[in-house]
Formats: C-alpha cells, sequence, structure tokens
C-alpha cells in the first residue's frame, strides 16, 4: 500500500492520508497506522506512546513541543484548527508556521519533527485529538510557546479561547 503524502513549507512536516478508509452503510472504518506501509513510504519512526486529548469547542491546547519528539497528530473525532510551528532557533525557517484543519470527515494525519511546536483550537462540539509519538512524555523537556506570542503573528480563527494556565502564561 502506498501513502498519500503532500510536503509542506516546514522540513519534514508532512500531511499524510491513511492508506485504508473503509466506508459503507454501518459507518467506516480506518487503519489510522501501520508501521510496515509507513516504512516502505520512508517514515521509519519508531512510535512507543499514544495519546489522547479530549476537549470541547473554543479550547485552544498548546503550542508544546521538545527538542526529539516525532508525533503523528490525527482527530478521531470533531475538528480542529493545527497550528505546526518551527522553533528550531538554527533553522532558516524560525517562526514559521503551517496551519490546517483536521477533522474526522478528511482523516489527514500531520507528521510534526522535532524541535517543532503544535497547538490545537477546536472547532466543533467536541474533539477527540490523537497522537503517536516516538519518545516517552517528559513535562521539564517540553517547551511552550503563547498561542499568540507577536514574534510570530499566527493566524487563529479566534480572539478569545478557552485555555490552560500554562498555554496563558507569558513565555
Amino acid at each position: 500500500m502506498h501513502l498519500e503524502i503532500k510536503k509542506t513549507k516546514l522540513k519534514d512536516v508532512l500531511i499524510i492520508k491513511p492508506p485504508t478508509i473503509f466506508k459503507d452503510f454501518r459507518g467506516k472504518y480506518i487503519e489510522t497506522y501501520n508501521n510496515k506501509i509507513y516504512q516502505k513510504n520512508s517514515i521509519n519512526i519508531k512510535f512507543i506512546q499514544d495519546d489522547v486529548s479530549v476537549s470541547k469547542k473554543n479550547v485552544l491546547r498548546g503550542i508544546h513541543g521538545d527538542n526529539k519528539t516525532w508525533k503523528l497528530v490525527s482527530c478521531l473525532y470533531g475538528s480542529f484548527y493545527l497550528v505546526v510551528l518551527n522553533y528550531d532557533r538554527k533553522s532558516k525557517s524560525f517562526g514559521n508556521y503551517i496551519s490546517i484543519v483536521l477533522s474526522d470527515k478528511n482523516n489527514l494525519q500531520v507528521l510534526i519533527p522535532p524541535k517543532h511546536g503544535n497547538g490545537h483550537f477546536v472547532l466543533s462540539k467536541q474533539v477527540i485529538f490523537h497522537y503517536k509519538q516516538n519518545t516517552l512524555y517528559e513535562k521539564k523537556s517540553q517547551f511552550t510557546v503563547k498561542w499568540n506570542d507577536p514574534r510570530f503573528k499566527i493566524r487563529w480563527p479566534t480572539k478569545n479561547p478557552i485555555l490552560s494556565k500554562r498555554d496563558n502564561l507569558e513565555q
């Protein structure tokens, strides 16, 4: 099987459509990850942890990341506006970002490399956000970028999101 992979303006940030999506009168079946297929498509990352967050409409989570973790992000239910920010200070594209809507309708995934932060804003009544990562979560190694940091001029579809204490702090 072959993955549909689209490169973005950020090096190593990929938009992926899973190879197996089967729909019929009962609903749909999606194979969200198959190591063999991803390796055949030159995505040779050994994922070791899966995480899920459930959020309500208007919640904004992130922008978080670290210097060593690859993430494969998808939307299991609902829809959200995803931002991926290059936070590698040694990169020529430091501060550049991409944004995309992920939903249970488009079934897209985004591969996010180390030194990139990601955040998402919930568009639907509820969202189930899923991600795989190649390292175990370590809070102390994380960086946080405030969602509206003026250095990056990120366009969000809101001016007044629901934020955690961590995401509302000046960094």
